[in-house]
């Protein structure tokens, strides 16, 4: 059956347009959620990049304490031995 523009009944220019709205909002719909996922990775990913930079800010922290240990050990041994061969004199 035809309306008097000789359309189907079903498919008038106004449902066509509708569907196309339609259509539209679904497509607006799923690109915002894909740019939400979007924004959720890139948050786990700094989250991650963070972690990882204070472990490694820790992990220098540690070997300059380390470091620093050692030095004080190394002065220590020279200091004796300074202190020996000035015994030995």
């Amino acid at each position: 059956m035809k309306n008097e523009n000789n359309y189907p009944i079903d498919q008038s220019p106004d449902s066509t347009e509708i569907y196309a709205a339609k259509l539209s909002l679904i497509g607006a719909v799923l690109s915002t959620l894909g740019d939400g996922i979007s924004a959720i990775a890139a948050g786990i990913n700094l989250q991650n990049l963070e972690r990882t930079n204070n472990q490694n800010s820790q992990e220098q922290l540690n070997q300059s304490k380390q470091l620093e240990q050692m030095q004080k050990q190394i002065d220590q041994l020279t200091s004796k031995l300074d202190k020996m061969e000035r015994s030995k004199r």
